[in-house]
């Protein structure tokens, strides 16, 4: 009695965690990706995939655990919503099979599909509607899945729909606050900064009218030029002002680039490291230029790479960015869209050098050198 109080326990320790995780997550991404490792190994199942349809006869997302990527990509596409996937979001109950091959509703597998038997389908749904389908499967001669697999990774499924409905409201929200402040920023910059320049370019334009005839009108005309420019300048900088990051004001550079760092390495198979050696002394300014460089270079590192681990370092005299990824050739980068020529641009805008240390196969190592005044 004791043993099977403490496995209850254990799993109901992991159905708790495996929730907590699912419902934590505000990116649909995310959260696929937490529900099919949960639903695994909450039954022991051999795989596991998610699929969320369409509106085309496919599926949008297919994500799957326990089939390597090498594997995965011999498979080819996506699967259509035909054969048992149809069946599984079509249906309003769980599927539960001892051989799903001898089911009249399996169709076929692609030639490197692994062979499957015992299955277990279980459709998300909100309401009436079908958001999703969790399916696992054990190989053949594997065990069945049981009532209480069933009741599993029916428990899941619930939680995956509010999770799911969640992560879909957030990432509509996100796109809209978006749109909200790039429209706001265009106004503004209409309003304020190109009203300015406007009358730049016509007092330049009298001005340099005016030049041969009357010297004095075009002299006082330039003035104007001036103290026009001077505004324009001004409204520039208060709307980049509104574009400084937050954490930078709260928190600081180094704090702010620790906080980036530690949520990429949550976020991504990467692990990415920081190391501070000295604090960095910089304008306000400087912060956010160094700030989204840094950025920039974690993302080529991630996203272009496939960079298995990353490290950040940084001192008073330079800021490195250290990753084992794929490399490149650098005299190509320009051509391939790596960002460096924006990150160039950033440096020179500091009064610093950014070097650039890297090969097809071996990774890549960016320093930002800070000159001190």
């Amino acid at each position: 009695m004791t043993a099977s109080r403490s496995d209850s326990t254990a799993l109901l320790h992991e159905v708790s965690a495996a929730v907590g995780a699912i419902t934590r997550h505000l990116s649909v991404a995310q959260v696929l990706e937490v529900i099919v490792s949960s639903a695994r190994r909450l039954v022991g199942a051999d795989y596991a995939a998610i699929g969320i349809p369409d509106d085309e006869g496919g599926f949008a997302e297919f994500i799957t655990d326990g089939i390597g990527e090498e594997q995965r990509l011999e498979i080819g596409p996506l699967p259509r919503q035909h054969g048992m996937l149809a069946a599984i979001l079509t249906e309003t109950e769980p599927i539960r099979l001892p051989d799903l091959r001898r089911d009249p509703r399996y169709r076929w597998w692609p030639k490197a599909h692994p062979t499957m038997a015992a299955l277990l389908g279980v459709p998300i749904r909100d309401g009436e509607q079908t958001l999703g389908i969790v399916v696992l499967t054990n190989d053949l001669g594997g065990p069945l899945f049981t009532e209480a697999d069933v009741e599993l990774i029916e428990l899941i499924a619930s939680h995956a729909a509010i999770a799911l409905t969640n992560a879909r409201l957030y990432e509509h929200s996100r796109e809209l606050t978006i749109v909200q402040e790039r429209n706001r920023l265009a106004r503004e910059l209409h309003d304020a900064v190109m009203q300015r320049l406007f009358s730049l370019r016509l007092s330049a334009r009298a001005a340099a009218k005016q030049i041969d005839t009357h010297p004095a009108a075009a002299a006082a005309r330039m003035e104007e030029v001036e103290t026009l420019a001077a505004d324009a300048i001004g409204e520039l900088r208060g709307v980049i002002v509104e574009l400084r990051p937050a954490d930078l004001d709260a928190h600081g550079l180094v704090e702010t680039l620790r906080r980036h760092v530690a949520l990429l390495d949550r976020l991504h198979e990467t692990d990415v490291a920081f190391t501070v050696r000295s604090p960095v002394d910089l304008s306000r300014d400087a912060e956010v230029e160094v700030l989204r460089l840094v950025q920039e270079a974690l993302g080529n590192a991630i996203r272009h790479a496939r960079a298995r681990s990353v490290a950040v370092t940084v001192d008073s005299e330079r800021i490195t960015v250290a990753d084992d990824g794929e490399g490149f050739d650098a005299d190509e980068a320009a051509t391939r869209g790596l960002g460096l020529l924006s990150m160039r641009e950033r440096a020179k805008a500091l009064g610093g050098d950014l070097r650039v240390a890297t090969a097809p196969g071996e990774g890549t190592v960016i320093t930002l050198e800070l000159h001190r005044a």
